[in-house]
């Protein structure tokens, strides 16, 4: 059941993005726009919340209830960001905006942006991490929500990957072509 709720969150998400820059930029309702755009935190609520209830009825936690923590993590670290490229691409196309700017392919940009990209991941982590402890605190019982807290080690992991690959741009920074 959980697994099916992150799967229409996230779809709910994109929709309210695409939405909210329907009606800013094709029915030229700036309000509105921003409105469907807002409701995006709303996706999230909707779906910890679900999350917590699940667990507190009973239910053992798995892959899934780790996963709605994980969205909602991401969700804060790169959300913005999300938002703001599907904007400029948007307005680019359905209303004459300026072209987007391509990322920095090499140099001294790349690398910061490589960073940039890591600090957002971690930040993602610890809000992920602090709501896997949460709900495993909030439910007190650890027979159940083990597999929350064996996540963290997991994230942790790819998070550390990610920090090689992205801080490796910094000592050996791409060349520009």
């Amino acid at each position: 059941m959980i697994g099916w709720l992150i799967i229409g969150c996230e779809i709910g998400f994109w929709i309210f993005v695409i939405a909210g820059l329907f009606a800013r930029y094709i029915l030229k309702k700036k309000k509105l726009g921003g409105y469907l755009l807002l409701c995006t935190p709303i996706v999230d609520l909707i779906l910890i919340a679900a999350t917590v209830v699940d667990l507190k009825n009973g239910a053992v936690a798995d892959i899934f209830h780790s996963l709605a923590a994980i969205y909602i993590g991401v969700t804060v670290g790169f959300g913005k960001r999300m938002i703001q490229w599907a904007d400029e691409r948007f307005a680019y196309t359905f209303a004459g905006g300026p072209k987007p700017k391509k990322a920095p392919r090499g140099g001294k940009e790349h690398a910061r942006n490589e960073r940039n990209g890591w600090y957002r991941h971690l930040l993602s982590w610890m809000i992920g991490c602090s709501l896997l402890l949460a709900m495993t605190a909030f439910v007190g019982d650890l027979s159940r929500t083990q597999a929350l807290l064996n996540f963290i080690p997991r994230w942790g992991f790819f998070l550390a990957i990610d920090f090689i690959w992205s801080f490796s741009y910094t000592l050996w920074p791409k060349k520009n072509k």
